[in-house]
């Protein structure tokens, strides 16, 4: 084998940071003119006025769904395992397809009737105001931890282009998006995952077919892992079943309960735009991972490069093949790949603090000017979190498979209950979703040196927990189509001084469905 690609001489590393510096500095200037342009309410900052078109909504699912992390971390697993892990796209495909036949339409339809911001919005509604709490806790701890994660990446970037440790380049990458995301909001995310999206799909499909034309055909590669022993590893089966499991618990069944993914329902112009935009970035997004796992295997058995450093396969196989210029847009490319994964879930946290955490606690008539105000005091708020995990584990894929394991331990269960039974148990919903949580994050606390796995433990608590309690409250005639009042009625959230003072508002009193709970 070859050893790794070459790194960059000085003079490449000044081109490199210089390059970083401009191209930061170009999405914060458009940022803060959008910021002072075009946001002026609530809605506009955090769900981008609802009114996003096919195009920017196609690559902004895309942006969002493929970080650096994952262009990294699942390239670097290619290397090292194999094609085996092509089940981390099986279990994502699977759910998303899924997702696409059975959830985004109710989603929709729910979020523009009853105008939601969170999923707290939501599960507040379906089982009462107490499960905003255990909602807010499981996004929070999920979309901090993949926040975080995107810090670490881009840190890796500039730990190559400029030579800055690990621990200062989390600090910067950190105070970098902030910036950025605190003045544009959800529309200045939205419209720059449009470029970002284009920018890293575009690079993507580029360097696959460069590697191929390089190493000639899959038979070259095969042959390759057969000569060293390692034939398992050109193999799809070539990964446990313990793991295949945990991808579809974690990073599979998240596709369900991701926030971000619910928000750009509820921004989409109408639900023609939203599920077309939604089926266009599912085949886009599976074709793309598909390709890094194959250029992951490829660089080891059809380039043959021996890395010191797998973590570093991406630059090394971009090093290999291409002259600088080209170095430079791909890694160009690679930057707007976390940028535009990173500051979508920034909004996700911060959302979840403004709405479902401040927002109750705020007067009934609070003005747009101040919902604003602290709308980006929660995005500062989600970042120190998300700067405290970064720091605390700068593993990428461990931290990602984590967090949204406990997404899917508190949420995901009593969320499906919530959408598609007609009447449900306010108190399984919340029992449940503060019985996964804390099974989970205790366990990872105290337990990950046994190797079972948080979500195996967390997420079948939750559904125990959640049947038993509903069958309790059925046998007593305790279930009701809706146990909380709509973001619209609500006094916490609401602006309407008569949402507060008249019962009759009160969405659902006497426990009948409404139409699109049916």
């Amino acid at each position: 084998m070859r050893k790794g690609g070459r790194m960059f001489t000085e003079g490449q590393q000044s081109v490199l940071a210089v390059t970083t510096v401009v191209y930061f500095l170009l999405l914060l200037g458009v940022s803060v003119w959008i910021g002072t342009r075009q946001i002026r309410t609530y809605d506009d900052y955090n769900v981008a006025s609802r009114n996003v078109s096919l195009f920017p909504l196609i690559l902004t699912y895309v942006g969002t769904a493929i970080g650096g992390s994952l262009l990294l971390g699942i390239m670097t697993n290619g290397y090292v395992s194999g094609m085996g892990q092509q089940w981390f796209n099986i279990a994502i495909l699977v759910v998303s397809v899924l997702m696409a036949v059975f959830v985004m339409k109710r989603v929709r339809q729910m979020g523009e009737r009853h105008h939601y911001v969170t999923i707290g919005d939501f599960s507040a509604h379906r089982f009462g105001t107490a499960a905003r709490l255990p909602t807010t806790l499981s996004v929070l701890t999920a979309y901090c931890a993949v926040t975080g994660m995107q810090f670490v990446s881009i840190a890796l970037v500039l730990d190559l282009v400029a030579g800055i440790p690990l621990t200062q380049g989390i600090v910067i990458s950190w105070l970098m998006l902030t910036l950025k995301t605190v003045f544009g909001g959800l529309k200045a995310v939205i419209w720059q995952d449009a470029v970002h999206g284009t920018l890293q799909t575009v690079a993507i499909f580029g360097l696959f077919v460069l590697v191929l034309v390089v190493v000639g055909d899959v038979s070259t590669v095969t042959d390759n892992a057969r000569a060293a022993g390692e034939g398992q590893m050109v193999s799809l089966f070539g990964i446990g079943a313990a793991e295949v499991a945990v991808y579809a618990l974690t990073v599979g069944a998240y596709q369900i309960v991701r926030q971000d993914l619910w928000q750009r329902a509820w921004a989409g112009r109408d639900l023609k735009t939203v599920m077309t935009g939604y089926w266009i970035s599912v085949v886009l997004m599976t074709v793309t991972i598909v390709m890094v796992v194959w250029i992951g295997v490829w660089a080891r058995f059809g380039l043959q490069i021996e890395s010191a450093d797998p973590a570093l396969i991406y630059y090394e196989v971009i090093g290999e093949l291409l002259p600088f210029p080209l170095v430079v847009v791909l890694i160009v490319a690679l930057m707007a790949t976390v940028i535009s994964c990173a500051d979508s879930f920034f909004m996700c946290g911060a959302s979840s603090i403004v709405n479902d955490i401040i927002r109750p606690r705020l007067a009934r008539d609070v003005s747009q000017r101040s919902l604003l105000w602290w709308s980006r005091a929660a995005v500062i708020i989600t970042s120190i979190i998300a700067l405290v995990l970064a720091l605390a584990v700068p593993r990428l894929v461990e931290l990602w498979v984590t967090g949204t394991a406990m997404l899917v331990s508190g949420l995901l269960f009593p969320t499906l209950m919530a959408l598609y039974l007609p009447r449900v148990s306010g108190r399984a919903g919340v029992v449940s979703m503060w019985a996964g949580l804390g099974v989970a994050v205790a366990w990872a606390v105290l337990g990950g040196s046994t190797g079972i796995h948080p979500v195996f433990l967390g997420f079948p608590v939750s559904v125990v927990t959640y049947l038993v309690l509903h069958a309790v409250d059925a046998r007593s005639g305790a279930l009701v189509g809706y146990a909380g009042r709509p973001p619209e009625q609500d006094p916490a959230t609401s602006a309407d001084p008569a949402a507060a003072g008249d019962p009759d508002a009160a969405a659902d009193p006497d426990g009948r469905v409404s139409a699109d709970a049916r």
